[in-house]
Formats: structure tokens, C-alpha cells, sequence
């Protein structure tokens, strides 16, 4: 069985989701990164880096997020989660999925380090309205790709659309605007589907059901 190393409202909820789609069998262990969690030297011994997601799959111990989605993809090809290697549609799925962690996540986190991540000394408040800036201005290079297709690549939901949308979805809790009515279009269609509402309540249940 698998175990997926997370805690909710991280980035665990990708790989979360991503099991989901799949239908793997898998236990949710969860990582309390607020009471030092990350940092025993157990868990450090699987990510040194003390972070989540953590996805154990027998002897292999894989981290970040996206590795973890696109393995689960390729681990269950009969979903259609990642298209086939050598193809056009591979190469555009592998263009998405490094646009949405380097051009549209990495504003969003400069926001995120700069509030509350950092320790105090080291944030700088005035990182924030460029990060802003960066964020739409990758929205706008998204809404443009994404153009009038229901998914970013191909005729089916993959792993690119579940991390662009995870994106989108914590713009929207962070309040930050891109300003693109297609792209929230968008993400309300992607989070229609079952899996996605599997994972809120596996995550509200981990919460005490809260958000």
C-alpha cells in the first residue's frame, strides 16, 4: 500500500488528489509541519528537506509534488492521466506541467515566504506587489494557452490541468487576482470532478472538518 506524507492546505493536496484519480490504494499519514513534524529525524530521513508531500511506494521514497503526480500517472496508464512518451501532447503536458511550478506557482510562493513562511527578519514587504505582477502576468501567458480548449493538453484531464488548477484554487484562498474570466471558468470545471471532492473531505476530515 502506498503512504502519501502530507497535511492539509500544503501541496500535499496534489499528490492527495492525484491518488484519488488514480484509485490507488494508499494510506494518508499526516505531517503536522506546525509542531515540528517535519523536521524529526524520521522524517528527514525521507526528505531531507523536511517538506511535504512525502509518497512512499514500497522501496521507493518519492518528494514534490509534481514528480508525484506524474509517477502515479505513469503507474496507472489506463487512466489517461499523462500522455503517451515520444508524443506531441507529452511534450505540451511536460511544457504545462514546468510553467505552472516555475511561471505561475513560484509568484505565489515569493508571497507566501514574504507573509508568513520566512522568519520575520528576512521578509521584505515590498516583494509583494511585484510578486502580484508576476503572478498575472503568468495568468495571462495560461488564459492564453489554454485558449477555448476544455483542457490544457489534449481532449482529456491530466496531471498538467490538476497542478495548474491546484494553483489557480490557492490564488483564489490567497485572495490574489489574475483577472481572467476563462481561467476561473476553468478551474469551476476541474473541480467539478469526483476526485477533487474526494480529496476536500479526506482533507476537511484531517481538519477536524474544517477549511
Amino acid at each position: 500500500m502506498k503512504i502519501l506524507y502530507g497535511m492539509p492546505n500544503t501541496r500535499s493536496f496534489r499528490a492527495l488528489w492525484a491518488l484519488e484519480e488514480v484509485g490507488a490504494e494508499y494510506r494518508y499519514q499526516l505531517v503536522d509541519l506546525g509542531k515540528g513534524a517535519g523536521q524529526t529525524p524520521e522524517f528527514r530521513a525521507m526528505n531531507p528537506a523536511g517538506k511535504l508531500p512525502v509518497l512512499v511506494d514500497g522501496k521507493l521514497v518519492l518528494s514534490e509534488s509534481a514528480a508525484i503526480c506524474s509517477y502515479l500517472a505513469e503507474c496507472y496508464p489506463h487512466t489517461g492521466l499523462i500522455p503517451e512518451p515520444g508524443t506531441a501532447d507529452r511534450a505540451r503536458y511536460n511544457q504545462w506541467c514546468f510553467f505552472a511550478l516555475t511561471e505561475l506557482e513560484q509568484p505565489l510562493w515569493t508571497m507566501a515566504k514574504h507573509k508568513f513562511a520566512l522568519p520575520k527578519e528576512y521578509r521584505v514587504r515590498d516583494v509583494l506587489e511585484t510578486a502580484a505582477f508576476e503572478f498575472k502576468r503568468a495568468a495571462q501567458v495560461l488564459d492564453a494557452g489554454l485558449a477555448d480548449r476544455y483542457f490544457l493538453v489534449g481532449d482529456r484531464f491530466s496531471m498538467a490541468d490538476l497542478l495548474v488548477v491546484h494553483i489557480l484554487s490557492w490564488a483564489r484562498v490567497s485572495r490574489v487576482k489574475h483577472g481572467f474570466s476563462r481561467l476561473d471558468d476553468y478551474r469551476e470545471r476541474m473541480i467539478q470532478r469526483q476526485a477533487w471532492q474526494r480529496a476536500v473531505a479526506i482533507e476537511s476530515e484531517k481538519t477536524g472538518g474544517t477549511e
